[in-house]
């Protein structure tokens, strides 16, 4: 996550959901995963939702808030954490990786993680929000790595007995790809009796959701989604993982 995106297609699509699991009965955590602005493209410009009714129609509240933080120009995930958007315990510790060797590197995620661990203690659901999803191969000990979440940060979110939710960019690949990562860190020992779901959600920029399901959890977080995808927001989510018959 970054500063300029706030209040984006994106965050509305999060935010959204994330509220319908409030609703359910969920107490919520959320790590913005937070990194410096950044200026070589236009990122965070997906806004023209704000003034199409038929998105509206989703979460009516939302939207109003998120259009009220977009055109006061108060973009930044500080306006963001407001009982008015969204109940919940939110971390936004910025990484910031610049002009830092990769011992220093590795000794600030450390810290910046264990202090996420902390505050995120205590919540049934924890969603964490990098700018591209789970780190690849490419970027592991290099400096963009402040954008992805690592396996065993995840991991260790579970060991608190959170279930996770992790926001996954979509890039060039097809959705298989990612179910095939997701299916990946099932088979994972640090994750015991895990299992998964991936929500996309399909207009403007594509995005998954997903998910590292706490046994605990499993009947009533299905409840939840389901009902949710019986609303407006059903015209843009569709759930691909696990496949219903």
């Amino acid at each position: 996550m970054q500063n300029r995106y706030a209040g984006d297609m994106g965050d509305y699509s999060k935010l959204g959901l994330l509220r319908t699991l409030h609703l359910a009965g969920f107490s919520i955590g959320l790590n913005w995963y937070l990194t410096p602005d950044e200026t070589h493209n236009s990122d965070g410009r997906h806004v023209n939702y704000l003034y199409q009714d038929e998105y509206r129609a989703c979460d009516p509240a939302l939207w109003t808030a998120l259009g009220s933080l977009v055109r006061l120009d108060n973009r930044e995930v500080r306006y963001m954490e407001s009982d008015d958007i969204l109940q919940a315990t939110f971390f936004s510790d910025c990484l910031d990786f610049r002009r830092k060797k990769k011992a220093k590197r590795i000794e600030l995620r450390s810290e910046w993680f264990a202090k996420s661990l902390d505050v995120m203690a205590g919540n049934e659901i924890v969603c964490v929000d990098p700018d591209n999803g789970l780190v690849v191969s490419s970027a592991k000990g290099k400096p963009k790595e402040n954008k992805y979440v690592l396996p065993e940060e995840l991991a260790s979110y579970y060991a608190q007995g959170s279930t996770v939710v992790y926001y996954q960019h979509k890039a060039r690949y097809k959705d298989e790809h990612y179910i095939g990562q997701l299916e990946e860190l099932l088979r994972r020992e640090d994750l015991p009796s895990v299992s998964g779901m991936v929500l996309k959600f399909e207009k403007v920029s594509q995005r998954y959701y997903m998910f590292l399901i706490q046994p605990k959890h499993k009947k009533m977080l299905e409840k939840a989604v389901k009902g949710m995808l019986a609303t407006a927001w059903g015209d843009y989510f569709r759930q691909l993982y696990p496949v219903k018959a």
